[in-house]
């Protein structure tokens, strides 16, 4: 009885894993974009929900399958595909293990600063990402970078902050349709 159990909370854990990676593709398409260095969206809300209500596997895992399907719907494969991937990676694996330390019932406290964390660390390696890929494709510029800066981190922020604000309930509804124990 017992494996039976387990099998379909696995099963139910694949499946929606599955769903927040499909999720991530279409919200990617649902951005906006300023010019090549500023896109604000909503991409990286099913990685973290993903890291937060089961750790920092399945936040890699949804981000590898979302965002690199995103990418090749939008840009195909290219010499920087994986930088493109690599902070949504890193992001859901940094708030997977905070997750995890705090029992997968982190504060809301906890989570509005998880957040934030999430949205600096995109905001920082997109940066590497812009600057790698402006020069491998010829379109850098000393201002493309430090240009849009201090813009793009004040949005990481607020972005976080009003993410990090909305999630806690949304992680409550999502946790007690996946019996993790989030109370």
């Amino acid at each position: 009885m017992n494996t039976g159990t387990h099998r379909q909370s696995k099963a139910q854990r694949l499946a929606l894993d599955g769903i927040l990676a499909a999720l991530t593709v279409v919200l990617g398409f649902l951005s906006i974009r300023i010019g090549n260095i500023m896109k604000i969206s909503l991409e990286d809300l099913p990685v973290i929900f993903a890291a937060l209500l089961y750790g920092p596997a399945d936040g890699a895992a949804v981000a590898c399958v979302g965002i690199f399907l995103y990418q090749m719907f939008s840009f195909g494969f290219t010499a920087t595909t994986a930088l493109w991937i690599l902070p949504f990676v890193v992001t859901g694996v940094i708030i997977g293990l905070f997750a995890k330390k705090a029992g997968y019932n982190n504060t809301n406290r906890q989570i509005l600063l998880l957040f934030i964390l999430g949205e600096l660390l995109i905001w920082i390696m997109n940066t590497g990402a812009i600057y790698a890929d402006s020069k491998i494709y010829g379109y850098y510029y000393p201002t493309i970078i430090t240009g849009m800066l201090a813009i793009r981190c004040v949005t990481a922020v607020i972005k976080g902050l009003v993410l990090g604000l909305i999630s806690p309930s949304i992680l409550k509804m999502l946790s007690r349709i996946t019996y993790n124990g989030r109370r």
